[in-house]
């Protein structure tokens, strides 16, 4: 296999209920030079089966990855486009299938980048379209359902395109401090919102709504990794203010507290005197 631009490119599905959509995303893969297939609770399938289905694709197959959730399946990677029918009222940067291939492979010579893609029957949940740095729908008519392996084959073809030769050389990285995982994404998320819960920040609002508005926010800022440090040691450092802070306070109560027991002590010894 030689190296491309298209070897750092990951499809991933969540919740596969057909093993023939499995075979025809790998089939998809094969023809337009993509090899890294990870699957998010699959249904049960039969690797000969896929095969059978998608002929010539063993390659393809044997590296298939199986995942139990979404945060490990897109750990390592550093840019990822949601595919998906449905409107949202977060303003979520919004691609074509061909935009989307631009991002995609802009953030390729950096690191892994990954495609997803949902359930037969529902999509992808709310919970999976939060990691997405952005979300891609595929133009179509008023009837937008379309197969999974259809809409794959749809993204992965204007990635090839974009792609070029297949052969060319991945260039070195874009910034020099690199581009955050998924992993050190949802570190900050995490550790933001343990900071907006320490200054009772959700007392009055939605935290869930807050959290997709700043994940969507920090997502269409792309920082790079120092960036993203920087917003995750703030947090972090508030966590630590507020309890240096309130050790200090329970220190100040208990010195006050003996001290009122010292005046009252000495006011006791000179009553009886």
């Amino acid at each position: 296999m030689s190296e491309s631009l298209l070897t750092a490119v990951t499809v991933v599905l969540y919740e596969s209920q057909d093993p023939i959509n499995i075979g025809a995303v790998v089939r998809a893969m094969k023809n337009m030079g993509v090899w890294d297939l990870r699957l998010i609770r699959p249904c049960a399938y039969d690797p000969n089966r896929l095969e059978q289905i998608a002929h010539d694709t063993r390659d393809v197959v044997a590296r298939i990855q199986h995942f139990d959730t979404i945060d490990d399946a897109l750990a390592d990677c550093v840019r990822v486009i949601a595919f998906t029918g449905r409107r949202r009222a977060s303003r979520w940067a919004r691609h074509t299938p061909r935009t989307a291939a631009v991002d995609i492979l802009e953030y390729a010579p950096t690191g892994r980048v990954a495609i997803m893609f949902g359930r037969e029957d529902h999509g992808l949940p709310n919970d999976a379209l939060d990691r997405a740095h952005a979300v891609a729908t595929i133009p179509t008519t008023e009837h937008f359902s379309l197969n999974i392996a259809q809409a794959c084959l749809v993204a992965l073809y204007e990635l090839h395109l974009l792609a070029g030769d297949n052969t060319r050389r991945i260039a070195g990285p874009k910034h020099a401090a690199g581009t955050p995982s998924m992993q050190e994404y949802e570190q900050t998320f995490s550790d933001a919102q343990a900071a907006l819960e320490a200054i009772a920040y959700f007392k009055t609002r939605n935290p869930e709504l807050v959290m997709r508005s700043l994940r969507s926010m920090i997502f269409r800022a792309a920082p790079d990794a120092r960036e993203l440090l920087l917003l995750r040691t703030a947090s972090i450092e508030v966590l630590r203010t507020i309890e240096r802070e309130s050790r200090l306070a329970v220190r100040i109560a208990l010195e006050n507290a003996k001290a009122d027991d010292s005046n009252a002590e000495r006011n006791a010894q000179g009553s009886a005197r």
